[in-house]
């Protein structure tokens, strides 16, 4: 069921897709890479994910993930786009049909992304909308929705806090921007100032791709070098505050007891799919922008490392603030704050609050915020090979995010976050992305393909990975999480009902289940048998179109079919060129 890939640039094919065009220069690609990959889940999602599973032994799985899996399915997507010239849908139709369903299941993942992201900036976006205060309402007491256990650590002595005291950037994010309830059974009502946040957030995202890819390009030399600006300054200070050196010990030091949890293990791989953009088929769309000999395999090892040093970077200034926390709480770094998606947004607005000019450098930070976000957000739906659809599903989709602008919407938050962009959906994807390449296109054909375009062969550890190393991991990995199975954990220690947890699976079968029902459609709408089909070969249908291409792609193409034995294939593609 897998055909012979044609690299055709620029031409209208069967799936009725333009002109691709091109990237205007080497730089365009790898900003525009590293602004979709680098955004909020690294400073924001990994270290949250760092302070749940026990600080430095979170570095264990996430290493073997980020060597047997990222760099691996990084390359292949990547190469994959740039070889056929095809957006992630249409690449997968066309190098393997049986397993097109890996596209559509992409797009679907895209489209919860959508809806996932937009809840993050539109808390960002009011945390920006109240930094414009004469003072930051998170760094007092004097708040309305302050309790009686507020304290501002800064102006008391570790002796004057009982066990019960809180800071004031805690209350603000769990009483003024959540308005957090006590059980996901009790969603309460609707915070309308989030929701406004909300509208005004989907609006300008709207804004963004309505022209499609024209001036994404340009965009990103803004959007992917300004975060870094500002996570250097956040950086600088939370190293030079007292405690600093406390909580980078914990975020370094393993505790090794944690290895056994198959929670860390999920976690840590699912990390490495989604900060990486895995399985979403931006990686191969925007690929296909690129020039037929454009080194990939060289970036990949350079967008890997970018990724994986920023979140490193990240858990810096996270952990450097925690410690401070800690100790000007008196309380044990584990305990300084609960884990969850709203981590960053405790530490990172008590680092800001102390600075000079702390309104300065809080709308800073949350342009930061809007920015990482904006990127992830603009690129993947505007890459897409259904990006007219994906937008329509979005604008349709856009009050569903309301259900996390309620009081229980943490809830919600956490649960859409554990399944529907991340866990058993990434993995399995991964799996059959692997299987794909590796078993029924062939590893070493792909190889060849990449050979054909940089020049020299990829290392063989790749080959061995498509095959054996990635799905092994992946499928050891979520088979370990099914045998020590535990219900989720929410905001609060709250246990996730089975209503919810039945929502989450929902969520994961809303992409999964793709791969099957388009391998049997088709099956079902292919004739002949599955031998005849796999002999099958389509160059001679395809023969009008690369006479079209370069001359050098025809060679190519020549080289490919003597490699393979296909002398009359050879001879006919021969006398329609010439003629």
């Amino acid at each position: 069921m897998c055909s012979r890939v044609l690299r055709v640039r620029g031409q209208a094919e069967d799936s009725g897709l333009q002109d691709r065009g091109q990237w205007a220069s080497k730089a365009e690609f790898l900003l525009a890479v590293a602004g979709q990959i680098i955004g909020l889940g690294n400073v924001w999602r990994f270290p949250y994910l760092c302070y749940k599973n026990g600080g430095g032994v979170f570095f264990v799985p996430y290493m073997l993930f980020l060597v047997v899996c990222g760099i691996p399915l990084f390359l292949l997507e990547t190469a994959l786009g740039q070889y056929t010239s095809l957006g992630g849908v249409s690449a997968w139709m066309k190098i393997c049909p049986l397993f097109a369903g890996l596209g559509f299941a992409s797009q679907m993942m895209i489209l919860h992304s959508c809806v996932y992201y937009i809840v993050i900036l539109a808390w960002a976006f009011f945390y920006l909308c109240s930094s414009f205060q004469m003072r930051l309402p998170w760094s007092h007491c004097n708040n309305t929705w302050n309790t009686d256990s507020c304290r501002g650590f800064d102006r008391h002595n570790m002796s004057d806090l009982s066990e019960n005291a809180t800071s004031p950037v805690i209350e603000f994010w769990e009483h003024e921007v959540l308005g957090l309830s006590a059980s996901v059974d009790r969603l309460g009502s609707v915070n309308w100032r989030l929701a406004l946040c909300l509208l005004l957030v989907w609006t300008v995202c709207y804004f963004c791709v309505w022209k499609g890819v024209k001036s994404t390009g340009k965009a990103v030399y803004v959007t992917a070098t300004f975060p870094y600006v500002m996570l250097l300054v956040l950086l600088v200070r939370g190293v030079s505050l007292p405690g600093a050196v406390d909580g980078i010990v914990y975020y370094l030091k393993p505790n090794h007891t944690r290895l056994t949890d198959p929670q860390v293990w999920m976690d840590a791989g699912t990390q490495i799919f989604f900060s990486y953009g895995i399985c979403l088929g931006s990686l191969t769309a925007l690929g296909s922008y690129n020039k037929f000999n454009n080194d990939c395999y060289k970036d990949c090892f350079r967008l890997c490392l970018l990724n994986s040093s920023t979140s490193f970077i990240a858990g810096f200034a996270i952990f450097s603030m925690l410690g401070f926390m800690a100790q000007e709480q008196g309380v044990d770094i584990a305990d300084v704050v609960e884990s969850g998606p709203g981590l960053a947004f405790i530490a990172y607005p008590r680092a800001v609050s102390m600075m000079p000019l702390p309104q300065l450098w809080a709308v800073c930070f949350f342009l930061m915020i809007l920015m990482l976000g904006l990127d992830t957000q603009v690129f993947i739906p505007a890459h897409s090979d259904l990006y007219h659809l994906i937008m329509k599903m979005s604008v349709l989709l856009s009050s569903s995010p309301l259900f996390v602008c309620v009081q229980g919407g943490l809830y919600v938050f956490q649960i859409y976050d554990h399944f529907s962009c991340s866990g058993a959906s990434l993995l399995l994807l991964s799996v059959c992305q692997s299987v794909a390449i590796g078993w029924i296109y062939g590893a070493d054909r792909f190889s060849n393909n990449i050979k054909a375009m940089i020049g020299y062969q990829p290392l063989c550890i790749f080959s061995l990975c498509w095959r054996y190393l990635t799905p092994a991991v992946c499928i050891g990995t979520f088979g370990f999480s099914l045998m020590f199975w535990s219900p989720l954990t929410l905001a609060n220690g709250v246990t996730a009902p089975r209503w919810a947890r039945a929502m989450g699976w929902m969520l994961t079968l809303s992409s999964v289940s793709l791969l099957p029902l388009c391998a049997i459609y088709s099956l079902m709408n292919t004739p002949g048998t599955l031998q005849q089909v796999q002999k099958k070969k389509p160059l001679y249908h395809n023969i009008a179109m690369i006479c079209r291409t370069r001359s050098a792609i025809i060679k190519n193409l020549l080289q490919i079919c003597l490699e393979e034995d296909m002398c009359l294939y050879c001879l006919r593609l021969h006398l329609h060129c010439r003629s």
